[in-house]
C-alpha cells in the first residue's frame, strides 16, 4: 500500500504561487527561440554534476509508486482533484484563472518523499517553466525558450538512472529525445534515443508498469494499439522494443500516467473518451498484461478540460 499521509499540503504544486509566476513568466518573453535545441536559461550559479548513470539503482525494485493530485485545465482556469483512497478522486478545487497562456503541464517527484510536488510549465510561447514544492520552498526557475519545436514533452519519472525525473520530447520529425534531469528543473544537453514516434497519437506513463522497478511508457498508433515500452535505466537507450498490449484503444482523447491512483504500490493509467467518461486503468505489475480491466470513474463532463497532468 503507498503510502497517503500527507496529501492535504497546501503546498502541492504551490498553487497560489504557481498564478503569480504563470503571469509573470508569459510576460518576460513573448518570442521563442527558434533553435535546434531549446536555450539554457542564463544562470549565475556552476551547474552541478551530470547524472550518473552508475549512481542509479536501475536494479532495484522500486516498492511503491508515486501518488499525484489529478490537475486540469479549462479555458484559463486551472483545477485539482485529490485521491480519495478508492482509486478515484475528491470533488474538483478551484485554483485560479492564470492559466490560459500554458500549453501543457508535467508533474514531478523531484525530493523523492512519493508524492509529486514539482512541476514543469510549458507556455504556448514556447517557455519551459520549473516550480519547485514543498521540499526546498516555493522556488521557481526559467528553465528556457525554445520548447515550441516538440510537439510532445513528458516526464514518466527516472528514465537515466540518475536520482531526479528527466524528460523525453518528441519533435516535429518523430525524433525522440532525452534530456537527464538534475532534480532542479534543468536538464543536461538533450540526447536522441529514437526516431519514427510520430506514428503515435498518444505517448504517457509514470513510473513502472512492468514490475521491475523501471519507469516505463505507453505508445497508442493510428490502429488504436497500444504499445508497452519498457524501461532499461540506461540513458542511452532508455527503451526496449515495444510490445504490444491490446487493440481498441481509439477510442480515447487523452491518456494519462497518474501515478498510483488506487494506492496498491503499482502505476496506473487513466484514459478519457470521446464522450467525457474518465476511467482508471489500475496497473498489474506484469509486462505481458501492465493493466487491469477499465474502471469508470467519472461518469461524464471531463471532456471540458483542455489539458489535464
Amino acid at each position: 500500500m503507498a503510502n497517503s499521509s500527507g496529501l492535504n499540503r497546501t503546498g502541492v504544486l504551490s498553487r497560489v504561487t504557481v498564478a503569480a509566476i504563470t503571469a509573470a513568466l508569459v510576460g518576460t518573453s513573448t518570442a521563442a527561440v527558434a533553435a535546434d535545441a531549446p536555450q539554457a536559461a542564463s544562470r549565475t550559479h556552476t551547474a552541478p554534476a551530470a547524472p550518473a548513470a552508475s549512481a542509479a539503482n536501475s536494479s532495484a525494485t522500486t516498492a511503491d509508486a508515486e501518488i499525484r493530485f489529478l490537475q486540469a485545465v479549462s479555458g484559463s482556469a486551472l483545477y485539482w482533484y485529490e485521491p480519495n483512497g478508492s482509486g478515484g478522486y475528491e470533488a474538483r478545487n478551484y485554483d485560479n484563472s492564470t492559466w490560459g497562456s500554458v500549453k501543457n503541464a508535467q508533474q514531478a517527484d523531484n525530493d523523492g518523499d512519493g508524492v509529486a510536488d514539482d512541476a514543469w510549465i510549458w507556455y504556448t510561447n514556447g517557455n519551459l517553466g520549473y516550480l519547485s514544492g514543498e521540499s526546498t520552498g516555493t522556488q521557481f526557475v526559467n528553465v528556457g525558450s525554445g520548447w515550441n519545436i516538440y510537439s510532445k514533452v513528458l516526464s514518466p519519472g527516472q528514465l537515466g538512472g540518475g536520482a531526479a525525473a528527466d524528460l523525453i520530447a518528441r519533435d516535429s520529425s518523430g525524433t525522440l529525445w532525452l534530456y537527464l534531469g538534475y532534480g532542479n528543473g534543468k536538464f543536461t544537453a538533450r540526447s536522441k534515443v529514437g526516431t519514427g514516434w510520430n506514428i503515435y497519437n498518444q505517448i504517457a506513463g509514470v513510473g513502472d508498469l512492468s514490475g521491475d522497478g523501471k519507469a516505463d511508457i505507453v505508445a497508442r498508433d493510428s490502429a488504436g494499439v497500444l504499445w508497452l515500452y519498457k524501461g532499461t535505466g540506461d540513458y542511452k537507450s532508455p527503451f526496449g522494443g515495444r510490445t504490444k498490449i491490446g487493440g481498441g484503444w481509439g477510442g480515447f482523447n487523452t491518456l494519462l500516467g497518474v501515478g498510483d491512483l488506487d494506492w496498491d504500490g503499482r502505476s496506473d493509467l487513466l484514459a478519457r473518451d470521446t464522450a467525457g467518461k474518465l476511467y482508471r486503468y489500475s496497473g498489474t505489475g506484469n509486462a505481458a498484461a501492465p493493466f487491469k480491466a477499465r474502471v469508470l470513474i467519472g461518469a461524464s463532463g471531463w471532456n471540458t478540460y483542455r489539458l489535464m497532468f
